[in-house]
This record gives structure tokens, sequence and C-alpha cells, in this order.
């Protein structure tokens, strides 16, 4: 890129928020991608087609067709993914840098580097918390459409 112009100096990629978003999303896509390939690959396409019929432009389509029967694979996906990302400590502080702050590192920091043992327990009591959530939320979802089938 330097020999095309495009930028003017070679510039610092690692321990930047860059670099850590970059190796979270190479970590966690497949956790993404795999779902969401098993729920489309049911799809049934006569309905892509039936909505092209109708006049539908491929972008609606997707949006009114694809995306609310790939709920289920969106979902799961993103369960898939958020719960290890929020306890995530070694990419962080491998891609990050010291000044990164994740759930996962700053449990780390509190239990070993601190010795606060207050204050983890209470940061783990949290990354509970924010993992148990979702989950309550994608039960209370799967019940209703458990119902809805019935």
């Amino acid at each position: 890129l330097l020999k095309l112009g495009t930028i003017s100096a070679p510039e610092q990629l690692m321990n930047t928020p860059f670099s850590l978003v970059l190796g979270m999303t190479y970590t966690y896509l497949p956790f993404m991608i795999l779902p969401l390939f098993g729920n489309l690959a049911k799809l049934d396409v006569r309905l892509l087609e039936a909505a092209a019929d109708l006049g539908a432009t491929p972008w609606v389509a997707f949006w009114k067709v694809t995306v609310p029967m790939s709920k289920a694979g969106i979902i799961a996906g993103s369960m898939l993914v958020f719960i290890p990302c929020v306890g995530e400590f070694v990419i962080p502080e491998l891609l990050g840098g010291p000044e990164t702050l994740m759930i996962g590192r700053v449990l780390w920091d509190e239990f070993f580097s601190n010795n606060d043992w207050p204050m983890a327990s209470t940061v783990a009591v949290v990354m509970v918390l924010l993992i148990l959530v979702p989950l309550a939320i994608f039960n209370r979802y799967q019940a209703q459409a458990q119902e809805q089938r019935k």
C-alpha cells in the first residue's frame, strides 16, 4: 500500500482496536456461518421465486422472505458467538494490547493481578448475568415458536 501511494507511512496494526476486532471476527465467524448455513440450506427456494413473481426485488425478497425464515439460525449463531466472546481473554491480550478492556480481561486482572476477590466475584456475576439474560430470551423465543407450531 505504501508503494501504491494509498498510505503515506506504515502504521501500527498490533495493539489496536482494529486488530482486536479483526482477530475476534476471524475466530468467531465460523460459529456464525455454520448455523446460518444449516438454516439456509433448508430454505425453500420456491418462496424466493414466488416473491420475484409477485414483483419483489432481490433486496426486498431477501428482507421479507429469507431473513424471517432464517431467524432461528441468526439467533443460534448469535448465541454461539456472544457467549464465548463475553469471556474472551486471550485474543484481547494478544491483539488488543494492555489498554483493551473486555470483561474477561478485567476478571483475570482482578483475580490474579490485583488480588481483589470481591471485585472479581462481582465481575464474574455480571458476566454470568450477561450470558443468562440472552439465554432466557432465547428460551422464551423457542417456547413461543413451539406453541405457534401446535
